[in-house]
């Protein structure tokens, strides 16, 4: 399965972005609020400046206290994001999120933002793909 694939079986809400500067109790109520696990920091919801998930909120919490709710995202994103391409294989991409650890992927088409699949989004397509699978060999083996 390609990411273009589990991209069409989302649902278009577009990529949650806020912009560099932006204060971290800002990005924990977006994330929060919209029930989502991170968010791309973009000055413009195209260009892709960096990444901040809740761990990445909560880690700084408990290393350094509540102080640094006031502060910029800018100090604890992820600016060296790990991408992906609408043409990748998905166990490729799982296996980019497994090796470094992470579990939203961006999804870029050149430089340009163009989505955003989580861990689960890739293990859901995948599960589908081996029950598509599996129905093809039981109807094989029953002479269907």
């Amino acid at each position: 399965m390609l990411v273009s694939q589990i991209l069409k079986s989302k649902s278009d809400d577009g990529v949650v972005t806020l912009p560099p500067g932006t204060i971290i109790s800002r990005v924990a109520e977006v994330l929060s609020a919209r029930r989502i696990g991170a968010v791309v920091i973009s000055p413009d919801g195209k260009k892709l400046a960096g990444i901040v998930s809740e761990r990445d909120i909560v880690r700084e919490i408990g290393r350094r206290g509540a102080s640094c709710l006031n502060e910029n995202v800018d100090t604890i994103m992820t600016a060296k994001v790990v991408a992906c391409a609408r043409g990748d294989n998905a166990n490729d991409v799982l296996q980019k999120m497994t090796d470094g650890r992470f579990r939203h992927i961006p999804v870029l088409e050149g430089d340009e933002l163009i989505g955003l699949i989580s861990i689960g989004d890739v293990v859901k397509s995948r599960l589908s793909e081996l029950n598509m699978e599996k129905d093809a060999l039981e109807g094989m083996i029953k002479g269907f």
